[in-house]
């Protein structure tokens, strides 16, 4: 159901009278609630840290600073440069980061100008569970699999506090504490390689299900590990809806047929359910194996899958204090941040921002966002930017644009998509009990 809206005029920056009037009312409206989307009347958690595991979907640099930059006009929206993350912008991770009261996540793997004092990021783009069989120039899965992420954070912990302790200095101020570990959340968001790799081999929906128990076993192991190095606050999002990203739809037609009304395969979506499903069942068993752990389960599919299917319908952020411009604002009750407002809504879902060749989708298998052809002799980029990304959901048609990851941070952040149903702030909590 898409959030209630109410619409009024806005004049460009600087804030107008009318901007403040807009202010007031969502103000008003989050008062009437009696708490934030992120509240309740329990304290939060107060986590020191993040340490994420994941893929594209939360890698904020590592495989650009392992295999290749990452190039423009990718992070041009927010950081006005590439930011080695696969976004025009800032990722789901970054906005959970930002809203714990905690810097944004450097990447492990980025040996210059990292800052790990509030956390590190182990995720790398193309990443799996399961590790690749060959190289990523063969198979485009990452060589950092899950096991590899775990194992890199167990070194992090022992190199860090043996730096921390015995070298001290400016250690002291980019590296944690070592009381952060055992108070930190660690985030997992990855398993949506390891299905789209098993259709890029030309296997069936039966077949691909047929591995997702050993994705499970491999993703409990994962948990376990970091566990038994400390951890005990765990947030898990569940895989995307496959079946409604671009290149999965364009790349193999025949098997992403049939499509529902939202233009989604209907056979790719029935895979990331069914690895959801198995994903669910699988934290419950690691709760009852893990009783001092408070993990929570988070249906990011469904969020996503809201947003595609009603994109025309929703609309996209804006923050009142750069201004809106002239353009129709529409207020959504019961956001995190009141100082956000919805503008007008989303294109075509499927239809990707950054691409080379117009058509249907602007997305063409050879050319993607970034690339570039020879004129003439001379290297000239091709795989160009939309005007206005914030009015896109697909951004290169593999990965969100950053108006699409806050669209989906605020659907998550208060809880309600989650199991249990506790808010991001306060996941160090079993059941909405105490810690």
């Amino acid at each position: 159901m898409a959030p209630s809206r109410r619409r009024r005029r806005c004049t460009a920056a600087p804030p107008t009278t009318a901007k403040l009037v807009l202010l007031l009312v969502v103000l008003l409206l989050q008062l009437s609630e009696g708490a934030s989307s992120d509240g309740g009347s329990d304290a939060p958690c107060d986590f020191p840290a993040i340490f994420n595991f994941g893929d594209s979907n939360s890698d904020t640099g590592g495989l650009s600073a392992l295999i290749a930059v990452v190039p423009p006009p990718f992070g041009r929206t927010y950081f006005g440069m590439p930011a080695g993350r696969f976004s025009d912008g800032r990722l789901t991770i970054d906005f959970m980061a930002q809203s714990l009261g905690i810097r944004y996540l450097s990447a492990y793997l980025d040996s210059v100008g990292s800052n790990f004092s509030q956390g590190a990021n182990f995720a790398t783009a193309a990443a799996s569970i399961r590790p690749a069989n060959g190289s990523i120039f063969v198979s485009g899965i990452s060589p950092i699999s899950l096991d590899v992420q775990t194992s890199q954070f167990e070194q992090f912990i022992n190199r860090s506090q043996f730096v921390y302790s015995n070298i001290g200095g400016i250690y002291r101020e980019i590296l944690p504490k070592a009381e952060y570990f055992s108070r930190a959340l660690y985030t997992f968001d990855i398993g949506q390689n390891d299905l789209t790799m098993g259709y890029f081999d030309n296997m069936s929906t039966e077949q691909v299900e047929a591995y997702v128990p050993d994705l499970m076993e491999r993703f409990s192991a994962a948990i376990q590990k970091v566990y038994s190095l400390g951890g005990r606050y765990f947030w898990v999002h569940n895989t995307a809806p496959l079946g409604c990203l671009t290149y999965a739809v364009v790349l193999l037609p025949k098997l992403a047929a049939p499509r529902d009304d939202a233009g989604c395969s209907v056979a790719y979506n029935a895979a990331a359910r069914f690895f959801n499903a198995r994903l669910r069942e699988t934290v419950d068993r690691l709760r009852a194996a893990l009783p001092d752990a408070a993990l929570t389960y988070v249906d990011v599919y469904s969020a996503k899958y809201r947003l595609i299917s009603q994109a025309k319908q929703l609309g996209t952020y804006v923050d009142l204090t750069t201004g809106a411009g002239e353009e129709t604002l529409e207020i959504a009750a019961g956001l995190k941040n009141w100082w956000v407002l919805f503008v007008a809504g989303f294109g075509d879902p499927l239809l990707v921002c950054c691409g080379y060749g117009g058509g249907e989708y602007n997305f063409d298998r050879d050319i993607r966002c970034g690339g570039k052809v020879e004129v003439n002799g001379t290297s000239v980029l091709a795989g160009k930017s939309c005007d206005d990304p914030s009015r896109s959901v697909s951004w290169d048609g593999v990965h969100f644009t950053e108006a699409a990851n806050r669209f989906v941070f605020e659907l998550i952040v208060g809880g309600k998509l989650s199991d249990p149903p506790v808010p991001l702030r306060q996941a160090c909590r079993r059941g909405g009990g105490g810690r």
